[in-house]
């Protein structure tokens, strides 16, 4: 199973922490500050703005630390437990059946 767009990762039940990575090498003699901010990115949100086919390799070259403005941007995927996507699973045909029934979540 290889899991190679957004539209999959989101259906696994993956998640995807974005790591700012400027700062991490010298210029000569001066040592740059390291910007240290990361965060848990919304696997829907980005699937509503750049759709369920756009490839997870490429995410990394569209995304911009908010704290520090550097394009240099490493993603540390994170795949579920069998028992987190069992319960995915499970909760997905819990909304399969209400939306059946005509019942709002």
């Amino acid at each position: 199973m290889a899991v190679e767009t957004l539209g999959e990762a989101l259906a696994y039940g993956w998640r995807i922490t974005a790591r700012c990575a400027w700062g991490k090498q010298r210029e000569g003699l001066q040592s740059k500050r390291e910007c240290v901010y990361g965060a848990e990115l919304d696997l829907e949100t980005l699937v509503w703005t750049r759709g369920r086919a756009f490839p997870l390799s490429m995410l990394a070259s569209r995304l911009r630390c908010p704290r520090c403005g550097s394009r240099q941007v490493r993603l540390i995927y994170s795949t579920p437990t069998n028992a987190n996507v069992a319960s995915g699973r499970a909760r997905a045909a819990a909304k399969q059946m209400l939306k059946k029934s005509g019942r709002r979540q």
